[in-house]
């Protein structure tokens, strides 16, 4: 077997064909297989790129075809790209399709996208962390058919009363509100629903906790979309609580020497 045939688990980003990273889109020019997530992958990045190579689309198909496509390239000598959405490490099932490569002794690597999380940021002109109002941010999703850990139930979450980015989520999104209420957050609390984040048929909805649930449904949206929560997203609207001292002129560190003036 050729020392370079191996799988690369490719992150492609969030939608948007330019948001791949430039290793992501030279992996996918010199794919000979690729087996991309046709379900929530843009087909026009796979037009761009993969112009060499023989294209499965995984939407309708299992972990042992998509495993033996993938095995069956390797064994061959050919260069395999699985194509995921966003970033690979989020939601994205690789640890199993990992380990029916460990299973076969095929080699492979991970090569990391540009989440939707960030593009959702992107789209609302947010930062997600903000001196004196949020320092932490996490990546969730409510139980749904898939359960979540004991003791990580939204509600349980909602405590800390952080920046929340809820994943698959959308299509329940009365019940991310009713338990969201169970924690740290009020009816005010500021949220936003981002579909399709970086598409050209991108949704943008905001408003807050008592709120978003109708706005989200009178807007259609029910799949591919992203809840954000959190006082950080009042922060464009009401003005800055405190700034970061990173570019304090009175602020001194190893690059940057104290400017009284």
């Amino acid at each position: 077997m050729a020392a370079e045939a191996v799988v690369h688990f490719v992150g492609a980003g969030p939608g948007d064909a330019e948001l791949i990273t430039v290793k992501g889109a030279r992996l996918l020019r010199e794919a000979e297989v690729v087996v991309y997530a046709g379900s929530l992958v843009d087909r026009e990045l796979v037009r761009t790129y993969a112009l060499q190579a023989v294209v499965h689309d995984s939407a309708a198909m299992n972990l042992e075809e998509t495993t033996a496509v993938l095995a069956a390239a390797v064994e061959a000598g050919k260069k395999a790209v699985r194509l995921h959405t966003g970033d690979p490490s989020i939601f994205g099932a690789i640890q199993e399709q990992m380990a029916e490569l460990d299973k076969r002794g095929i080699a492979y690597a991970v090569v990391p996208g540009v989440t939707s999380a960030f593009a959702a940021a992107a789209a609302l002109k947010q930062e997600l962390t903000l001196p004196e109002v949020a320092q932490t941010v996490i990546l969730t999703r409510i139980a749904g058919r898939t359960p979540v850990p004991e003791g990580e139930e939204l509600a349980q979450i909602a405590r800390i009363g952080a920046t929340l980015v809820i994943y698959l989520s959308v299509s329940m999104i009365e019940e991310v509100v009713a338990e969201l209420l169970l924690g740290a957050y009020s009816a005010t609390t500021p949220a936003a629903v981002v579909a399709k984040a970086s598409w050209p048929d991108e949704q943008v909805v905001e408003g807050t906790l008592a709120d978003i649930a109708a706005r989200v449904r009178a807007a259609g949206i029910e799949r591919q979309a992203l809840i954000l929560v959190g006082d950080v997203l009042a922060a464009r609207r009401a003005g800055l609580k405190a700034k970061s001292l990173l570019y304090d002129r009175k602020f001194e560190h190893g690059f940057r020497q104290r400017n009284e003036a």
